[in-house]
């Protein structure tokens, strides 16, 4: 069996979170083909718990402890350096040298790296073909920080956005193959690296639709008499704060005051003080974690993607549509989606449009309900397996050194492997 070097940004387990699910469903996938040999950060440890479980997929592994405070702190020598914060967050001798050594030690001639972050660490690796999963532009993603925040934070956002674009340029060019999580981050990147355009490409998320699957009996989580609107994810990340904020101050109370019924669920771990507080608005519950996200879809009479920032593919919609819900969604959130608006997808931007096609959609007879919902599984089971997007994962792979994602040519000779230190940029 050949040999991988798997770099993850994140462990990739449990798959409770968009990086995670597509990182993990990476590593199950590329584990019946490979000897895969595995680094990783663990930034919360509740995870450590999970460690023998990502080993019974891997040979050896490496998990580097990522303490967020101290991280930050050391990110902060980005502004000295003239670097990307991002790099230095991520940056760790340990992994450095573990890297260094599975890659003198085993017979490695492929490298997939997840995430931007990771690609420091394989940078000056020669003769072994690199591929990165940039999964979204993370550059973007910082640029849309910008614009929702104030000075001094949004003068670092843009900053970070710029030069980790030019980051991402340069990676794209040294690799083999650069891949995003749709067609339309792709085509985005071409844009703005054309450099690199003919390496670039791009594989979708999945879904496990016998996991997210309607056919399954769960119990009722909620209240008798209520219209339960349901919106579900990781909530100490900024862009779903952010969106359920939105939605409380701006688009519930116009649905409430036409029905009075309506009840906005936030499902997910870690709430912050900010989530919390959310409570305290009448007609909002906050459940913190819960043990299993699908009852609360289940019995849904709504799902809600209210982002305001955002890239890539939507997890959460994806989920919510295998488990045939209707779903009103941004059109960032929408937009790495293949689905029809109107059909398998309601798309609303401003407030008033989005609290007129919540009611509109509640109010909805139950065939043309029906109907929708039945589509967006279908649209799911039809476009969203990982089996078969992972195939073009496993193509590029397979590939020998050199040869690029989409037109086939060959790219510049690679050096010869040199080890590399804290100071690898």
């Amino acid at each position: 069996m050949q040999e991988l070097l798997y770099l993850v940004h994140r462990i990739p387990y449990p798959p409770n979170k968009g990086d995670k699910i597509r990182s993990y469903h990476l590593l199950k996938y590329l584990s019946r083909h490979y000897r895969i040999h595995l680094g990783t950060f663990v930034d919360d440890q509740n995870d450590l718990k999970y460690l023998d479980t990502v080993r019974d997929f891997c040979g050896d592994t490496f998990f580097a402890n990522l303490r967020p405070t101290a991280a930050r702190l050391r990110s902060l020598y980005g502004l000295v350096s003239r670097g990307p914060l991002t790099l230095h967050y991520y940056q760790d001798k340990g992994l450095q040298d573990w890297v260094n050594d599975v890659l003198q030690r085993r017979p490695i001639k492929k490298v997939l790296v997840f995430s931007s972050a990771m690609a420091q660490y394989v940078r000056r690796a020669g003769g072994i073909r690199r591929i990165i999963d940039f999964v979204d532009i993370d550059s973007d993603k910082w640029m849309q920080y910008a614009a929702t925040t104030k000075w001094p934070m949004n003068w670092i956002y843009r900053r970070e956005s710029r030069l980790l674009l030019g980051y991402e340029r340069q990676v794209a060019q040294e690799f083999d193959s650069a891949t995003f999580v749709s067609e339309k981050e792709a085509e985005l990147f071409k844009r703005l690296a054309p450099e690199a355009a003919a390496k670039v490409n791009y594989f979708n998320n999945g879904v496990d639709a016998d996991y997210f699957s309607p056919q399954n009996l769960y119990p009722d989580p909620y209240p008798v008499g209520v219209d339960p609107v349901v919106f579900v994810g990781a909530m100490d990340y900024w862009a779903n704060i952010d969106a359920v904020d939105w939605f409380v101050r701006t688009v519930l109370p116009v649905v409430r005051a036409c029905l009075p019924k309506v009840r906005f669920y936030i499902v997910g771990a870690r709430p912050t003080a900010a989530v919390l507080a959310l409570a305290s608005v009448e007609g909002v519950c906050v459940t913190g974690s819960v043990s299993d996200v699908r009852p609360y879809l289940a019995h849904s009479a709504l799902a809600v993607a209210p982002l305001r920032i955002a890239r890539g593919v939507q997890n959460k919609v994806l989920e919510a549509m295998a488990m045939e819900k209707i779903v009103v969604a941004s059109p960032q959130a929408a937009e790495g989606i293949c689905a029809i608006p109107g059909q398998e997808l309601v798309v609303a931007n401003d407030k008033i449009t989005f609290a007129s096609r919540v009611i509109a959609t509640l109010q909805a007879g139950p065939e043309l309900k029906r109907e929708m919902c039945l589509a967006a599984r279908v649209r799911v089971l039809e476009s969203y397996s990982w089996e078969k997007n992972l195939k073009r994962l496993g193509s590029l792979l397979s590939r020998p050194q050199g040869i690029h994602a989409v037109n086939g040519l060959r790219s510049d000779p690679q050096r010869h492997f040199l080890p590399i230190g804290d100071d690898a940029a």
